[in-house]
């Protein structure tokens, strides 16, 4: 019988869109089908972030947009899930008293049952205890050629900047069978690329009761048919072992592309940040990965005016990125999190300095990303079909192994399949190419 109609705002990472994908498989399995518009909703439910205090701010000013419809249809339920319903918890409904409930990370399980409480005529329901078994929920996939399965929760690491342990608990991988039963049911639905998902994917099974490894998971992964890429997300470099860049050489379709982040240059600043290595480590962790891996790419993530930085640790950074030349860099202004340690250090830097900064470096980082793109042009590269491009229907788009974003023209029957194309120009996130075969 049908309930309602759900819609689902979602923002953050990765691994909030898959736990996106599991509230919708919930709803629909008790009923609901889903909306096109926050009007036509009967629950609307905001999956959320709260690493950056922009994203948190964002988030609530759209919550409290629904105001006005919830006058307008006072038996719509409105309810706040992900990191920032963790962080927030009751605090939630003080800022927002139109919410009817919030959803902690480890409770996803819980929805159909809060749904059927407010119904009954409860209000303001906070459910966010740890320890929730989020092993067999229902998930209703994104349409698309990727599916995202998490092959562990949580996150042990307590980086000094970082509210993710705090929200998200500590690790626990899923057992390889679960990781691989879900694979295989992904492929066989049709998704062409898995993304394996972990606050650290290199720690994992090492809490299992048979402990395992990332690298042999891997191998096993990657002999799962029907698949053709398998990539993972996300991975820290303190862990990285040799026999996991192995994994990636003598797998078939394990992509070549390494995301390490680094987020600063200066040893003194990675301490503060207890991100367990040094420019040092790092710099022979790339050698290896370009050893073992020749034609990887290497992306990573930058903070910059972490407190305490001065001018010399920022120029360590630029210089590590001079050194490294990724491939690509997401870069963010520190932002301080209430309840980690890096919130309450002294040597804040000033908003204008951190700005300052992070056009520096962009700057730079903008310019490697080119040059890289333009030693592609004129060469023969494969990419799996994504479907049309976002910023022309009329184009297709899709990724090399090394997650290179490429547009061409082609039919949209290719969506799903791996084709040559051949780079004719080059931008600094983007390439353009043309089939080297067009299909019959």
């Amino acid at each position: 019988m049908a309930r309602g109609k759900f819609l689902l705002k979602v923002a953050g990472c990765q691994m909030s869109f898959h736990d996106a994908e599991v509230l919708a498989g919930l709803l629909k399995q008790a009923g609901y089908t889903e909306a096109a518009a926050p009007a036509e909703a009967d629950v609307i439910v905001f999956q959320t972030c709260c690493v950056r205090e922009t994203a948190e701010r964002k988030l609530y000013g759209q919550v409290n947009e629904l105001r006005g419809l919830k006058r307008e249809k006072p038996g719509l339920i409105v309810g706040l899930a992900g990191c920032l319903a963790q962080k927030d918890r009751e605090k939630a409904l003080q800022r927002c008293p139109h919410l009817d409930f919030v959803l902690g990370t480890q409770r996803l399980g819980d929805l159909p049952q809060i749904l059927a409480a407010l119904r009954d005529g409860c209000q303001g329901i906070v459910d966010v205890d740890e320890g929730a078994n989020l092993e067999g929920l229902p998930i209703a996939r994104a349409e698309g050629v990727r599916a995202y399965v998490n092959i562990s929760y949580g996150c042990n690491n307590f980086c000094t900047y970082c509210i993710v342990p705090y929200v998200r608990g500590p690790e626990k991988s899923r057992p390889p069978a679960a990781v691989l039963a879900e694979v295989e049911e992904a492929a066989q639905a049709g998704y062409r690329e898995v993304m394996l998902l972990g606050q650290n994917v290199n720690t994992y099974g090492r809490d299992l009761e048979e402990p395992t490894d990332f690298a042999a998971l891997l191998r096993r992964v990657d002999k799962v048919p029907q698949l053709a890429r398998i990539r993972y997300m996300t991975s820290h470099p303190r862990d990285f072992t040799e026999e996991m860049i192995r994994a990636v050489r003598e797998t078939e379709k394990v992509c070549e592309h390494f995301h390490l982040p680094l987020q600063a240059g200066s040893n003194r600043i990675l301490a503060a940040m207890n991100r367990g290595y040094t420019r040092e480590r790092y710099l022979k962790l790339v050698a290896k990965v370009r050893s073992l891996v020749p034609g990887a790419s290497i992306t990573t993530d930058l903070i910059v005016g972490f407190p305490g930085e001065t001018e010399e640790d920022f120029q360590a950074t630029l210089d590590m990125v001079e050194r490294v030349r990724f491939d690509a860099a997401y870069t963010f202004i520190f932002s301080p999190r209430e309840g980690t340690r890096a919130a309450t250090l002294p040597g804040q830097v000033t908003a204008a300095v951190k700005k300052e900064r992070l056009a520096r470096l962009n700057a730079l980082q903008n310019r490697i990303s080119r040059e890289l793109n333009e030693a592609l042009v004129g060469r023969v590269v494969e990419i799996l079909v994504e479907g049309p491009s976002k910023n022309n229907p009329d184009r297709l788009a899709g990724r090399t192994r090394t997650n290179k974003l490429v547009h061409f023209t082609g039919p949209a029957s290719l969506r799903g399949e791996q084709v040559k194309v051949r780079i004719k120009r080059a931008f600094t996130w983007t390439l353009d190419g043309d089939l080297v075969t067009p299909p019959n």
